[in-house]
């Protein structure tokens, strides 16, 4: 396929595929799957090998968000019976990392609900990040707060945190849909305010909410335009109690074909396999790891992942390898600074069926409420 050829040339040498290119990845049938998927591998493995990145996700304050984002289970006038619960004393949020370090993981992301952070939150990040440090010195540290002022984001670099995750979610021109309460505006400030603070961008997508394939590129392309270092890629959980409980549209073939054409337009970026994908890709999850270079080890932030046991035999058995401590994460060219993943690249201003093919169809059964790990007395899973 002329298509593929081209594009795989193109990500050998760091480029990213245009508009129409990646829209024509969306738009391949599920016949040219593995031929798309072996593309895509060719590239992911150009630039990050047979290594997977193993992520852990700490929730250090859980619910009751005053935001009205449609897709969240934490949202304003959420009736999803998740766990909900105030700041994690820091000795407790460390003993919850110190488990997902032990399973593997390189990379703690440390996760608050609510608009964003105050000043006196941000010093209790600041003294859970003293306490994950005294355990696990080498561990990095992501956060994950909400909308973010300079300041702030500074003041999180200091504290030790390497990189900052605020997702855009969706593109531009339909944000509205999904949420009132602030703007995609509001997400590329946050994004560049980390970025300009000396720390690692990461920032992403969620698929399936009703987005057209067009959204889906737009998103991506405006991600690659802000010189991301990470691009989690999540797949829509339908808790019941929010809007778009009834948004079951995603195959397992159209999540290949999405995590291609993300690593299609950003070859040289960290491509996270991130929340749904035990849902939507099911058993086609191995395969995935042929795209993606990172995924989150275990539990999400209010649903439940496989067991953490059970990741890491995927990896072992799909022929990669779990990526160690102090081994760089991006390709040299995109590290600017002793140890971090700050990307050199310069920042940019920035009603259909999701999935081709057949509709899924609705299993709400696949949707586990998490009742394990931080804010619990039960041990996480990791």
């Amino acid at each position: 396929m002329d298509l593929l050829t081209r594009l795989v040339d193109k990500g050998l040498r760091g480029e990213s595929a245009t508009r129409e290119e990646a829209l024509a990845v969306l738009a391949t049938s599920d016949d040219d799957l593995l031929a798309v998927v072996a593309a895509a591998g060719r590239v992911r493995r150009r630039w990050f090998g047979n290594r997977v990145k193993l992520n852990y996700l700490v929730n250090l304050k859980s619910g009751l968000c005053p935001e009205d984002c449609s897709y969240c289970s934490q949202r304003l006038g959420s009736t999803a019976g998740i766990l909900k619960y105030g700041w994690l004393r820091p000795q407790e949020a460390a003993e919850a990392a110190e488990a997902g370090v032990a399973g593997g993981a390189k990379r703690v992301c440390l996760v608050a609900s609510g608009r964003g952070p105050t000043d006196r939150d941000v010093e209790r990040v600041a003294d859970t990040i003293a306490a994950i440090k005294d355990r696990a010195p080498d561990v990095e540290i992501c956060a994950c707060l909400g909308l973010l002022s300079d300041r702030q984001a500074t003041r999180l670099r200091e504290a030790g945190v390497d990189a900052y995750n605020h997702n855009l979610n969706t593109s531009e021109e339909v944000y509205g849909e999904i949420c009132t309460t602030h703007t995609f505006a509001d997400r590329v400030r946050t994004v560049r305010s980390s970025h300009e603070a000396g720390l690692s961008a990461c920032s992403g997508l969620i698929a399936g909410m009703g987005e057209t394939p067009e959204d889906l590129v737009d998103t991506v392309l405006a991600l690659r335009e802000l010189a991301v270092d990470s691009v989690p890629v999540n797949f829509l959980i339908p808790f019941e109690g929010t809007p778009l409980s009834e948004n079951w549209t995603l195959t397992p073939q159209h999540c290949l074909r999405i995590l291609a054409m993300t690593r299609f337009v950003c070859p040289d970026v960290e491509v996270r396999l991130a929340g749904g994908r035990e849902i939507h890709l099911r058993t086609l999850q191995p395969l995935a790891l042929h795209v993606v270079n990172s995924i989150f080890l275990g539990d999400y932030l209010t649903s439940e992942g496989q067991p953490g046991a059970a990741d890491l035999d995927m990896i072992a058995d799909a022929g990669f390898e779990v990526e160690q401590a102090g081994e760089p994460s991006l390709p040299e060219h995109r590290r600017t600074r002793d140890g971090g993943t700050a990307a050199d690249a310069p920042a940019a201003d920035a009603s259909s069926d999701t999935a081709a093919g057949s509709q899924a169809s609705a299993r709400t059964d696949l949707v586990a409420l998490r009742r394990r790990g931080a804010g619990t007395g039960l041990p996480p899973n990791a």
